[in-house]
């Protein structure tokens, strides 16, 4: 699904040809530090799946773990979006990753792999969901505290409790009717994978295309005619805790 994302990331371009010149600076920015992963990552998944070794299985997630954070790390670093430069963006992103691919995962391998194997799986998930609505909970706090965009919080608090619910509640429920009624424990392994790996896509896409409103401008000293004191600080639009 990532090797998608980039592919089409690369059609949206306006010169594809130049794609090449994001390798440029790998040591100065973290999209040439994505590319030199994805290089890496997807070459050797291929790889550890065909020929079924282990070493190259590790290699392989070792480097998808460092193209998640330099996911994450790219989002950080972009000032201007409130939504983005909150530090526990970096945690939140990279338990969403975890936990939508061992959503999918458990959501493929179910139907295939033995039971008790699906249930180590399984009960993975429910870890990582709850690690992932714990940090959604401690940036949802962090951002309010430190302020954001009006507009961006509204947006952020109305997927509240849809995301808590698909995300964490449903999986949960899920996952743990499968341990009980091991007779539909399949099925329900699934739902609750696939309930994690979409509440994933879903939190993502807020983040990047809803709440992503820009920093706006902002005036320290409001300017006053005269004699006189200048106003408080002003920052339209803008929400603080």
């Amino acid at each position: 699904f990532r090797s998608i994302g980039l592919f089409l990331v690369l059609l949206k371009i306006g010169r594809p040809l130049r794609f090449a010149y994001v390798l440029r600076q790998p040591q100065r920015s973290w999209m040439a530090r994505e590319a030199w992963l994805a290089l890496i990552f997807f070459p050797l998944a291929a790889l550890a799946f065909w020929f079924d070794l282990r070493p190259l299985l590790l290699a392989a997630a070792i480097a998808g773990l460092l193209f998640l954070f330099s996911q994450a790390m790219m989002l950080k670093e972009a000032k201007g979006i409130p939504a983005w430069r909150e530090p526990l963006i970096v945690p939140l992103i990279i338990t969403t990753g975890l936990a939508e691919g061992g959503g999918l995962f458990v959501a493929l391998t179910a139907p295939l792999a033995p039971l008790m194997s699906s249930q180590i799986a399984a009960a993975a998930v429910v870890i990582l969901v709850a690690v992932r609505a714990f940090a959604w909970h401690a940036y949802l706090g962090a951002l309010r505290a430190e302020g954001a965009p009006t507009h961006t919080l509204q947006i952020l608090d109305a997927a509240r409790i849809r995301l808590f619910l698909f995300g964490l509640v449903l999986p949960i429920a899920l996952i743990a009717a499968g341990f009980f009624i091991t007779g539909t424990a399949v099925p329900l392994f699934a739902l609750g994978g696939l309930c994690a790996f979409f509440t994933g896509w879903a939190l993502k896409f807020i983040l990047v295309a809803r709440a992503a409103y820009n920093q706006g401008y902002a005036l320290e000293h409001p300017p006053v005619h005269g004699a006189g004191i200048a106003g408080l600080p002003i920052k339209p639009g803008w929400s603080v805790a």
